[in-house]
């Protein structure tokens, strides 16, 4: 019988490739700091942002929530498109595209005029980040070996943490002397470096008979996926997912995202082969990233909000407040292979998500006096949570297919995270915003009807009301805390409650340490393949 295409056993890697892997990984490492950077930044500056001019842009809830979404509904919309290129004219030119794009976009948003300014070049990063992402990984899994893909992706989701804990706190060093726009240049600087390394390190591949370009496909998975997330987009800004505004690109997008399922299913030269999702342990991986990203990405957004407005915790002290959740991701995920190994995918996954979902859960409890040790102590265990969720699902996606097909399975995976981390902000950043709403409007009435509007938005709005009152302002303070917190307990229960479900669904379908899932027998013993000699 010949062996499958993409088979580990029918695979070299040069040797030149395999001596210098390490370095190449920390390039890759490099170009992701810097897609990851610029969101965890972006989240400790949206108070600032929010300041009227010259203090920041004087952006509106709406728009603080577009300029971060902006940059999803780009990227999420060609994530796909962005990988099956890759596989096709080659992962380092692609890769090299995209961080020149996405540092180009940088530059131009730190010197923004406007809210509206800010929120185009954040698409322009968006479409940038697309090409990067995909490619990082898809590199990573051609230059080492399947053994050691688990821990190579360890590292490069511990990457994600690193950069998570230097956003914050770079952030809010450039933001106590510098203006805004600082968190946008600080990019530049990291692009040109990693532009140097990559070109002179990491390794071109691409998929070597990538067939006939499978044209429709492509247009209906970019026109899908727009479509979709703006609709999730728009639900957020408005608060509401019944307006024929949120539910005719929502629903079209579904509709046409399903007439790309048919396509790929019926296509003699498909871009995806649907059948992987037929196979429960990569449905469950995949379920399991969007899941704990719909639930994460909504929580840090509020987050920002609550240690600065409710807490009054600088953009720095923010940072460094959120540092247990990055550092513990980067100590723990690159050896969350140890865990897999010893307990299996499916116990590791499961223990990890419910860890995650009890750290959500807490904020439910958190009030402005909860004490710090307490804060430390439950971004610590999301951090470990999240750590031994990561890696594990992302092997699981990642060596399901092919080695040649490395750039649409990295694709697959980066999608189903910013299409999670998409609805995540939009449905709990609208559940907080109309609890928030119902909860501060009573303490209003004494306002204008156009203040009064503007004033119940957010906390941010409301205090910033509250400080154009003078001395009569003070007792909005008070209840617009009591409000935000209120809200925040609702949207935190309802994001335990998502990871909870997404534990139930790593523990029914990944596979444990004897490789079955539960209720099936154990398959029987295979003796090795045995690799190539490079």
């Amino acid at each position: 019988m010949p062996t499958p295409s993409g088979d580990p056993a029918t695979l070299c890697i040069p040797e030149v490739v395999r001596r210098r892997r390490w370095a190449t990984l920390t390039v890759l490492m490099f170009s992701l700091l810097i897609v990851v950077l610029d969101n965890s930044i972006l989240n400790v500056a949206v108070r600032i942002i929010a300041a009227p001019e010259p203090i920041g842009l004087g952006a509106t809830q709406s728009q603080l929530e577009w300029a971060i979404n902006s940059y999803t509904l780009v990227f999420a919309g060609l994530l796909f498109t962005a990988g099956l290129l890759g596989d096709r004219i080659g992962r380092k030119k692609v890769l090299l595209f995209g961080v020149a794009v996405f540092g180009s976009g940088s530059a131009l948003a730190a010197f923004s005029g406007s809210p509206t300014e800010l929120i185009a070049y954040r698409a322009m990063m968006g479409f940038g980040a697309a090409f990067v992402m995909p490619a990082t990984l898809a590199v990573l899994m051609n230059v080492f070996e399947r053994d050691e893909q688990p821990r190579a992706i360890g590292v490069w989701t511990g990457s994600v943490g690193l950069a998570i804990a230097i956003g914050p706190i770079t952030g809010g060093l450039l933001l106590e002397h510098f203006w805004w726009g600082s968190i946008f240049l600080i990019n530049v600087p990291v692009v040109i470096t990693a532009l140097v390394a990559m070109a002179l390190l990491v390794p071109d591949s691409k998929d070597p008979n990538p067939g006939r370009v499978d044209a429709l496909g492509v247009v209906l998975s970019v026109v899908g996926l727009v479509l979709l997330v703006s609709g999730i987009i728009r639900g957020g800004e408005l608060a509401d997912f019944t307006a024929p505004s949120v539910l005719l690109p929502m629903l079209a997008g579904l509709a046409v995202l399903a007439g790309f399922v048919l396509h790929e299913r019926r296509s003699d030269h498909a871009s995806i082969d649907m059948s992987y999702f037929a196979r429960p342990a990569f449905a469950a991986a995949v379920a399991a990233i969007a899941l704990v990203f719909f639930a994460l990405m909504g929580v840090t957004f509020f987050s920002a909000f609550y240690l600065q407005s409710v807490r009054d915790h600088s953009a720095l002290e923010a940072g460094m407040l959120i540092m247990p959740l990055a550092v513990t991701q980067v100590v723990f995920a690159p050896r969350a292979r140890l865990v897999v190994d010893r307990f299996g995918a499916r116990a590791t996954c499961a223990v990890g998500m419910l860890m995650v979902a009890g750290g959500l859960g807490a904020f439910a409890f958190f009030d402005a006096s909860t004490p710090v040790w307490v804060l430390e102590t439950v971004f610590f265990v999301q951090g470990t949570g999240m750590a031994h969720v990561m890696p594990p699902v992302t092997v699981a996606v990642m060596q399901t297919l092919p080695r040649e097909k490395a750039g649409s399975g990295s694709a697959i995976n980066n999608t189903f995270r910013q299409v999670g981390g998409a609805l995540g902000v939009a449905v709990l950043g609208s559940l907080l915003s109309a609890h928030y709403r119902g909860e501060i409007e009573p303490h209003l009435t004494g306002l204008p009807a156009a203040a009064r509007e503007a004033a119940g938005e957010s906390i941010e709005a409301t205090l910033g009301a509250a400080e154009a009152l003078g001395p009569a302002g003070k007792a909005l303070v008070g209840p617009a805390n009591d409000a935000f917190l209120s809200a925040m307990h609702l949207t935190a229960l309802g994001s335990a409650g998502v990871c909870f479900v997404g534990a139930l669904m790593v523990a029914l379908f990944l596979p444990g340490r004897d490789g079955t899932r539960p209720g099936r027998p154990p398959a029987p013993e295979r003796a090795p393949a045995r690799a190539a000699s490079p």
